[in-house]
Order: structure tokens, then sequence, then C-alpha cells
């Protein structure tokens, strides 16, 4: 039963992949939420760890983007819990849908719901964002977008430190984007943003990274993005015969993709991070540096014709591992 799961949902990237597996895998969805005031900028990440020796927990980790603050809830295994034909899963007393997120802990509870959801549409031989590195079963890191952008309604109590107490925030009328990771560990070395704030532009959302991937004996620099504009999806990809461009320095974080007569340019301004934990051969030991206050410069070209450009606000950039192996 546990493989005919873990097959079927290879069509369904947003739904639970670890059928029937017991060491060095991890799953975790990523939650978005940042209030309409823009005051507010929350990662919310409710996932599963099962360490090399068998040892397995869930988790949920709350990042506060603008105070640059986390916290990790630790659970049992056996709280985590999954639909077998649908993405619903729970932790605990809290529980995550593509279309809504229920939260009950001491530091944070309510109920946000999502409106307006765009999916990254399927197509043959590409179920999801990884196109046909989908169907392959050894990679190290698989990646799954659940929502590129959709509206936020509902509030949350928050904690506050300084005060000691909780305030109710409402992100009614904000934004948010969800996506979701599974497999062994993060990449080696990789790049991540992304943004769906961009003045003048309600219906626009960024999502770039390029990773360092292991592939049978060597690897290779694999590399995703995806800019949703006013219902058009510009999709770059090393499986769709894309190019890239990636520098990196302290400050600034530089990719260009092009393919087809498109060329799609972000320059990435670093800003304070905070600290998660990430998976390393399934078990939350690791740590990366992530800022929900970066900036991206945007710009799209078609045909030498540019067709958006903009600043994305609210940004999320990750610059993870030994950054020098991605660029040439």
């Amino acid at each position: 039963m546990s493989y005919f799961q873990r097959l079927r949902s290879v069509w369904y990237p947003d739904e639970f992949h670890g059928w029937g597996l017991q060491r060095r895998y991890f799953e975790g969805w990523y939650y978005k939420l940042v209030s309409a005031d823009e005051q507010h900028a929350l990662a919310v990440i409710p996932g599963i760890s099962m360490a090399a020796n068998g040892e397995k927990h869930a988790f949920i980790q709350v990042m506060d983007g603008k105070a640059c603050r986390a916290s990790y809830h630790r659970f049992e295994a056996q709280d985590f819990q999954s639909a077998r034909d649908r993405f619903d899963i729970s932790v605990g007393k809290n529980s995550f849908s593509a279309d809504r997120i229920n939260l009950s802990m001491p530091d944070i509870s309510g109920q946000v719901r999502f409106i307006d959801t765009q999916r990254w549409p399927k197509m043959l031989g590409a179920p999801g964002i990884m196109g046909w590195y989908s169907f392959v079963p050894f990679m190290e890191c698989n990646h799954g977008v659940v929502s590129l952008h959709h509206q936020l309604e509902g509030s949350l109590s928050l904690q506050d430190p300084a005060l000691g107490t909780l305030r109710e925030v409402d992100f009614t009328g904000g934004k948010g984007y969800m996506e979701k990771d599974w497999g062994r560990s993060f990449p080696r070395a990789y790049v991540w943003m992304q943004s769906n704030h961009f003045g003048g532009h309600d219906r626009a959302s960024l999502m770039a990274s390029a990773a360092h991937i292991p592939w049978l004996k060597g690897h290779f620099i694999g590399f995703i993005s995806g800019f949703w504009l006013d219902g058009r999806l510009f999709k770059f990809a090393t499986y769709n015969g894309s190019r890239k461009f990636l520098k990196i320095t302290e400050e600034r974080v530089e990719l260009i993709f092009q393919r087809s007569g498109l060329e799609l340019r972000i320059l990435a301004s670093q800003a304070p991070g905070t600290a998660l934990k990430s998976p390393m051969s399934g078990e939350m030991t690791g740590k990366i540096q992530e800022s929900l206050q970066a900036v991206l410069q945007v710009e799209l070209l078609e045909n030498d014709r540019r067709i958006f450009e903009g600043n994305g606000r609210n940004a999320g950039l990750e610059v993870a591992g030994e950054v020098e192996v991605l660029q040439p």
C-alpha cells in the first residue's frame, strides 16, 4: 500500500510523499504570510523528520521575518497525520492544507484561509515545478510549489516577546505563497528567492532557485524559476533548455535566465536574516539563514522588449552552503 501511495503522490507534489519510509527522510511545507499593511511577515513550516538511526519527530517551525526570530516546536512522530488522497496534514492540534492553516500553540494560534490560489500547472510528463525530474527516484531534494500567489483571510494571535502576552494580527487582505521540499537533505549549496509584492502589479509572483544537485557519480547545477504575471507563467529551468547566469557577493545575488526570446533578470539585495533548522540525512540538524526583508529588482524581456520591471518587497532569500560551487 505504501509503495502505491508514493507512486500516486508523484502526480500530486503538494501531498505527503513519505508513505512507508522510516529513515533518512524529511518532508516540509512552507507557508509565507504577509499582512495587508506589510508590517507582519511570517513563515510557518510544518513537517516530519526521520534520522538515519530511525529516530523520528514532527515539527512546526515559525519565523517572524520582521522581528528576525524563529521558534521550533517539536512533536512526537505519531502527531503527524496525512490524508491519503489529498493535501491535508495535521501536526498535533494544528492542521494544514492548500486552502487554510489552523494553528493552536502557546505562542501562535488562529486560522488563516487562502483565497484564489494559483497552482503551478501540470503537463504531460511534468506533474510539477521539477518537470521530468519528478520521476527520478534518487533525488537528494525534491521541490514543489503549492500556490504561487493567493489572498489571505483571517487572523493569528502572536506572542509579543517584549510584553510577554499574545496580540491578534489581522492577515485579511494580505498575500501568501506556498511551497514544499522532501527527500534526504537540502542541497550542499543553493540560492532561493521569492516575492509576490510588486508595486503597481497586484498579480505578480516570482520564485527562483539554483542548487548543487548530486547526479549518479557526479553533479550538476540545477535551476528553476517561475515568474507569474497577470495569469501568465514564465518558466525557466534546467529541463526546458533555459540558460542561467549567477553571481553571488556578500551584498547581492544576480541571476539571469534566458530561453526562446525571453530573458529574466533578477538582482537580489541581502537583508537581515533569521536562523532556521534544515534537514541533513533526514534529521533537522542543519542551519540556514533566511530573510523576509530582501528586495528583488526584476526585469522581464520578451523579444528584446521589456514587458515588466519592478521591485519585489518582503522577499524571501536564502544563500546557503558552499556557494562558490554554484558559480562558473
